[in-house]
């Protein structure tokens, strides 16, 4: 009996000692708990562009990258990783550590087409945090001007009329203007040769050369040659006009439906990436969006402005993901 009550009285004591260190340790706990987020960025923030300098990814990305720096109060590096149409840059950043000193400048390439064209060692569906949209890249429908076509419709009666006779320069295949091409291809039933060459600035040159006939690539790239008149801009692809090339209709306008395409810019971290950083940063990239100094600094450079939240930027990537698979598929895209 004694025993017991030994035991109880034990047991009474060893509750009521847990159940004070438990009140105990509350104001802690909730102070945790509401301990403000720890400072960041500390130190100097890595931004990749998995393309080479001088692209309409990189500049929009560089624009980007300096008006973040100046926000934020650190440097934001510009990293060009190189490689297999943007996938060697996008999986370094993929295998990054996720603490918001690894982002990467995405694309409708390297988020929406890679993965149907590449064998990817990451699984682009998980591999990154959406943060924001940053900008729009419409394309122009250019051509060397002793084509004789005014008009997209004039090209395709020729294009019609003397099939896989005319041709069309890319930055690569698989590659945004590579498969703009292909959708235009798909929509009007014509046939052009394809082109490919190793980036953007010799398949320009070769354009104005007369070595190919067409081209599409971004406005950032062509816009200054058409002023020139070292191109004719036929039309610009986007669903509407864009304020950098505001004379030239597009496709729709001209009696060409279905034919919409074009690139976009966007920012992206590594999947992991704590929701709140992730949120932080695409409020800080919607606000430089929305500055009138920054709005025409993307318009002068061809691109229009475009901020979004992360779940926006995630739909947009999972729509052209869809288009451009089809696309590919029914094209029988393949990459060199």
């Amino acid at each position: 009996m004694e025993t017991d009550k030994l035991k109880r009285r034990t047991f009474g004591r060893l509750t009521l000692r847990i159940t004070q260190l438990a009140l105990a340790s509350l104001p802690f706990a909730a102070a945790a708990q509401n301990a403000p987020a720890p400072a960041w960025p500390t130190r100097p923030v890595t931004v990749v562009v998995p393309f080479a300098p001088g692209g309409g990814t990189d500049i929009a990305g560089r624009l980007l990258a300096v008006r973040l720096g100046q926000k934020w109060g650190q440097t934001v590096v510009v990293d060009n990783r190189t490689g297999a149409g943007g996938v060697v840059g996008a999986e370094l950043v993929a295998k990054a550590k996720p603490d918001g000193y690894t982002l990467l400048i995405g694309n409708v390439g390297t988020q929406s087409i890679n993965p149907s064209l590449y064998k990817l060692t990451y699984d682009a569906d998980k591999a990154f945090a959406p943060i924001s949209l940053f900008a729009e890249l419409p394309f122009a429908f250019v051509v060397n001007p002793s084509l004789p076509a005014k008009t997209p419709k004039e090209l395709i009666a020729l294009a019609k009329a003397a099939p896989e006779k005319y041709t069309y320069a890319s930055s690569g295949s698989g590659g945004s203007p590579h498969l703009t091409a292909e959708i235009f291809q798909q929509a009007t039933g014509v046939k052009f040769v394809h082109v490919p060459y190793k980036g953007g600035g010799p398949a320009m040159s070769d354009l104005m050369a007369g070595h190919v006939d067409m081209l599409f690539a971004s406005i950032l790239e062509t816009s200054g040659y058409v002023k020139t008149g070292k191109l004719r801009a036929l039309a610009v692809t986007s669903a509407q006009r864009s304020p950098a090339m505001p004379d030239v209709p597009t496709l729709a306008e001209l009696g060409v439906p279905n034919a919409e395409s074009g690139s976009w810019v966007a920012l992206l971290a590594p999947a992991g990436t704590p929701q709140a950083l992730v949120d932080r940063i695409s409020a800080d990239v919607k606000d430089i969006v929305a500055t009138e100094d920054m709005r025409k600094a993307l318009i002068g450079q061809g691109a229009t402005p475009r901020g979004s939240t992360p779940a926006e930027l995630q739909k947009t990537i999972d729509v052209d993901k869809l288009r451009y698979g089809q696309v590919i598929k029914a094209g029988g895209v393949r990459v060199d």
